[in-house]
Parts: C-alpha cells; structure tokens; sequence
C-alpha cells in the first residue's frame, strides 16, 4: 500500500539512481519542484538492478532495469516523485504511475575525441568506445574503418578512456545532454547531427513520475502535486517524445535494437525521421514523416496525433524490411520482457513494472 504525499512542509521524497549523472539531473527537478510547491524536496537515493549487473547494457535484457526499481519505490511508498532519462522508460505506462516531461535538453550525441578531432578527421582504426549499439551500428555506417569499442562506467570513467592520462580510446560517444548538465561541454570536440547518429528516443529528455492517486481529484495535498506537474509539462517535448517512442513501440525494440529517432515540433508541425541500422553498420533503412498539430485536428487529440506519426513511421520501416537488420528478438515479436530471470514481473494495471525498452545507455546519458 503506497503512502500519500504528505502535506505541509514537510519534504517531498525524489527518487533518483545513485550516480553523478542521475542525481544532477535529478537536483535539476528537485530545484523546480521546491519552486512550484514551496517545501523542500530530499533526494532518496534507490540503486537499480542496473546499478548492480555488469556486462554490456545489451546483455542487461533492455527490461526496466534502471526504472523498476524507482518505480518499486514509489509504489510502496518510499519516495513520493521519480526522476528517469525518459529513453529509460518502458514504452507502455503503468495505470497506477503518471509521467510528466520538462522542457528537454539537445537531443543530439557528442564525439569527446583527442586533439579536438572530429568523427570526419579520426584517424583511421581509431578506438571508439560506446556501450549504446545504436550508436555503434551508427558510427560503422559513417565511419567504416573505425574501431568501435563496448565501453560502461559512469560519465568520468569514460572520458577518461579517451581524454585520461592512461587512455586508450581515441574517442567516446556520450549524449550532450547529459555533459550539458554536469557542465562538462567543454570535452565535446563534435556534436552528431541526427542525419549521421540519430539519436535514442527521448533522449535529452528527463521523466518525471508520481502515483497517479496524488495527482487526482481527491489528492491528500489538494491538488499542490498535480498543479506542479501541470506547470513541468512542456508541450514540445511531450509531442516529441510521444512520437519517438511510438516507433519503438510498434517495432517493439528492446536496448539491443539499433534504433533512433528524433522529432521536433516547428511552427505546429511535429517532423519525426528514424532510422533502423544493422549492427555491423553496413545497412540502415531511414523514413520521415510530418504531422500537422493544428487546433483542427479531425479526431483525438494532439498526442494521437504524435503516436501515430511515430506509428506510421514504424510501419513504413518494417515494410522496407527493418526486421532483418536488428539482432534477433529486438523487433517484431520481442520476447526481451520474458527472457529475464528471477522472480516474475510485477503488474501495475495492464503494464508490467519490467517490458522491452528504449534504453541504450544510460550513463551514455
């Protein structure tokens, strides 16, 4: 049984993972939140089934297992509000928790390269560490001869491989988002546009999430949480993700899937372009597409009209034949969420706390 929200001045709980990466992003919102609601917010530290495995991020599954355990959290009660990276998110929402995104930060990946060098001007054979394999069947698409290299840790210890007294990569791969908030922009030698890595869905994005029962009518603290979201919601980004993340959910792609999407909301026209690659780089299909977000729309609402666009792009990638490019099981059919060991998954209404998810990276941030 999850405890309400207290009322009063006394804090509200944030539930974050334990790195540097998370609890600055997540300081980000607490900051926002003690505006909005005027009483201090406590971070509480939660270590995930991530946190604790080791190996490739690929072989984690890709099944929540740096969201269930915040998430766990909040249902029973010892956190009142989560902080995610949204692209950790799986992409069905559980009925008993909300989502809410803030305004989202440049989507784009960043190359932290010696010498200042360019993915262009790298040497060939040169070392690239990454542990996102839709980055690295990007990186083999542009750059063939390059050297990619499975890589983990946390935002330091990869910047070190490549930048450190004792490197020995030429290069990594991070999300600018992730460097923009530690404030580590100044190691970033060239930002990828979407056309040559595009990047993970959500990514830049941060998710915010509460028990739905605290943002209801009938809300222990009349309504304080619920106007606080309302007030973190930006329009922009919500569209933008909820097209994104609709490709990964009509592909049913797992973290070991190679694919990126990337939208933006221009002048009411939600742009969205995906691309699914084959690991070995030697393969990508690509298809875009636009939705208008005029006030007439005919029917539903502005974020139908966003998952369908992300929907109808899906649709177009599997008709050129996305299934045959990504790792067996990614796409089409997943069954990542069944594959997991240990106990079973935990139901929240129709949506199961552990299922197929867009994260490829998360200290890749």
């Amino acid at each position: 049984m999850s405890t309400p929200v207290q009322t009063g001045t006394a804090p509200v709980r944030l539930g974050t993972r334990g790195s540097v990466l998370a609890t600055t992003q997540s300081g980000l919102v607490a900051r926002r939140l003690e505006e909005l609601l005027g009483r201090p917010v406590e971070l509480v530290r939660i270590r995930t089934e991530g946190d604790v495995k080791t190996g490739s991020l690929a072989s984690l599954g890709g099944t929540g297992v740096f969201v269930a355990a915040l998430r766990e959290a909040l249902l029973d009660g010892r956190c009142d509000v989560a902080v995610h990276s949204l692209k950790d998110l799986p992409v069905e929402q559980p009925a008993e928790l909300t989502v809410v995104t803030p305004e989202r930060e440049d989507a784009r990946d960043a190359l932290c390269a010696r010498d200042g060098l360019r993915l262009d001007a790298l040497p060939r054979g040169a070392r690239v560490g990454t542990g996102s394999p839709r980055r690295a069947a990007q990186l083999r698409a542009a750059r063939p001869d390059l050297d990619i290299v499975d890589i983990r840790g946390n935002v330091d210890t990869r910047l070190a491989r490549a930048l450190g007294p004792d490197a020995d990569l030429d290069a990594v791969v991070l999300a600018y988002a992730g460097l923009a908030r530690l404030g580590r922009t100044d190691v970033v030698t060239h930002v990828l546009e979407p056309t040559v890595v595009a990047p993970a869905p959500g990514q830049g994005a941060l998710a915010v999430e509460a028990r739905t029962a605290d943002l209801g009518p009938d809300a222990a603290d009349g309504g304080a949480l619920a106007a606080a979201f309302a007030a973190l919601d930006h329009r922009p980004t919500r569209l933008a993700v909820l097209a994104e993340r609709a490709v990964l959910g009509r592909l049913e792609a797992g973290c070991a899937a190679p694919v990126g999407a990337h939208a933006r909301v221009e002048e009411d026209v939600l742009h969205l372009a995906a691309v699914v690659a084959r690991v070995d780089g030697t393969e990508q299909l690509k298809h875009s597409a636009r939705a208008e977000l005029s006030a007439d729309i005919a029917h539903g609402t502005v974020d139908d009209a966003a998952t369908a666009l992300g929907a109808r792009v899906a649709e177009a990638l599997l008709a050129d034949g996305a299934e045959r490019l990504a790792p067996r099981g990614a796409l089409g059919g997943s069954t990542l969420a069944s594959a997991v060991p240990g106990p079973a998954p935990r139901v929240t209404g129709s949506a199961p706390l552990r299922q197929p998810t867009g994260t490829d990276d998360p200290e890749g941030a």
